[in-house]
Order: structure tokens, then C-alpha cells, then sequence
């Protein structure tokens, strides 16, 4: 009976090495990477079997692969570029960053920040001029409005990229409601830095052919390790 098993088992690992020798797919190192560390972390090697979402992110893995930010959001100082395109054309940026993320034009994402933001500004200008408090109140509603829009957007940029952070779309939004330059800076540099083009996430350029392809299944195996002894020969 165990001879049948350690058959059986031979029988499948040979399959897989053909399976593999067939037809190889490149994988991005960063995914590599993580899904190393996420096995490492579980204490086994294991077969990764992504399937492909024709609606997710223009074909990328999805969970399993998990991505961070470039940077602290008060890290924005590192690229001044993106700082004073967050800071003076936040409309801009904003726009740009949704078109590389695949949530739209920048024109219509622009305009959209654009309006929200002037008429918060245009009630804010009546209020001091009138000391009406409904403008006030009107100012505050839409630049809660124009937070939260772009809070809601940073997390569907999350979920879609697998970007690790906080699980919390209010936190998205207190971000941008407290500071708005430096959260646009921080996606502006993860989206740029890693050359995501119009909703698929390329990578750094790093690749390493790694895997094979099933039918309308990505199935990545990782291979463990040879264990070496450390322990010295004996004489």
C-alpha cells in the first residue's frame, strides 16, 4: 500500500516537471517575492493557483500578491516633481494617476475634482463676504464630498493592486481630507514607479521565468530549497 502512494506520488511530481518543461510564463519579481514570503510565512512550499478576473485589473494576479506603497505619505519630499504637481495642479495629478489606474480619462477625473473643489471655495468666499452660515456649512459639505471621492478612489486603487495598508476606505478618505498633496504624491509615485499603464500593473521590470499555464488557470510552483547540513562531515 505505501509503495502504491510513493508510486502515485512520482507519478504526479512527473507530470508537473513535464507540465512545466512545456510552456514556462514570466512572472514579475515583486510577485515573486511576495509569494515567497507568503509561503515562507505559512512553513510550506505549495502549488499558487491564481485565476484570471476578465474584470479586474487588465490581467492581473490578484489576491495572494500583495504590493505596498512607495513611501510613507509624508515621504513626498522625495520626488519634489510630483510634490508641486499635488500641491498647484491637484486636478491634474489626481486625473493622471486615474488614467494610469484605469478608472477613467484625466480630463473627466480632473474636471470632477475641479468642479467639487470650486464650489467649496466659491461657498467658502460667500461665507466671509455674507457671514452666512448656510455657505459655510455648503463649503464644508463639499470638501467633505471632494475627500471622500478621493478617498473612495485610492481604495478601489488598493484593492485592485493589492496594495498592503489599511483595510478601511475612512482611512483613505481622513488621508486625503488631511492632506491631500502628500497622499496624491504617494500614489503618483507608486503608480509611476512601478509603470502601471492604463489599469495593468507592469512591474519594476524585474522578471524571472518561473511556472507554467493550464487552461484559464495561472498555476505558479515554487520549488523548496535543496536542505544542506550544516552539521561538519564527520572524518
Amino acid at each position: 500500500m505505501a509503495a502504491a502512494v510513493v508510486v502515485e506520488e512520482k507519478e504526479k511530481e512527473k507530470e508537473e516537471r513535464e507540465r512545466l518543461i512545456e510552456r514556462v510564463e514570466v512572472l514579475d519579481f515583486d510577485k515573486l517575492c511576495s509569494t515567497v514570503a507568503m509561503k515562507t510565512n505559512q512553513g510550506k512550499w505549495s502549488k499558487l493557483e491564481e485565476v484570471y478576473d476578465e474584470e479586474d485589473d487588465g490581467g492581473e494576479l490578484g489576491g495572494g500578491v500583495f504590493r505596498m506603497w512607495e513611501g510613507d505619505v509624508l515621504e513626498c519630499f522625495d520626488d519634489r516633481r510630483l510634490l508641486l504637481q499635488s500641491s498647484f495642479w491637484p486636478w491634474y495629478r489626481f486625473g493622471e494617476n486615474m488614467r494610469l489606474a484605469g478608472f477613467g480619462s484625466c480630463f473627466l477625473q480632473g474636471s470632477v475634482y475641479i468642479i467639487l473643489a470650486t464650489i467649496a471655495l466659491c461657498n467658502f468666499v460667500a461665507f466671509t463676504i455674507t457671514k452666512k452660515p448656510c455657505f459655510l456649512y455648503l463649503a464644508v459639505a463639499f470638501a467633505l464630498t471632494l475627500g471622500a471621492y478621493l478617498g473612495i478612489h485610492r481604495s478601489k486603487m488598493r484593492k485592485k493592486f493589492n496594495i498592503k495598508g489599511s483595510d478601511s476606505s475612512l482611512d483613505d478618505c481622513i488621508s486625503h481630507l488631511m492632506c491631500p498633496c502628500c497622499t496624491l504624491a504617494q500614489e503618483s509615485r507608486t503608480l509611476e514607479m512601478n509603470n502601471v499603464h492604463d489599469g495593468t500593473w507592469h512591474g519594476r521590470g524585474y522578471t524571472m521565468c518561473i511556472g507554467t499555464y493550464v487552461e484559464g488557470v495561472k498555476a505558479f510552483e515554487l520549488i523548496p530549497p535543496l536542505a544542506v547540513s550544516i552539521e561538519p562531515s564527520k572524518p
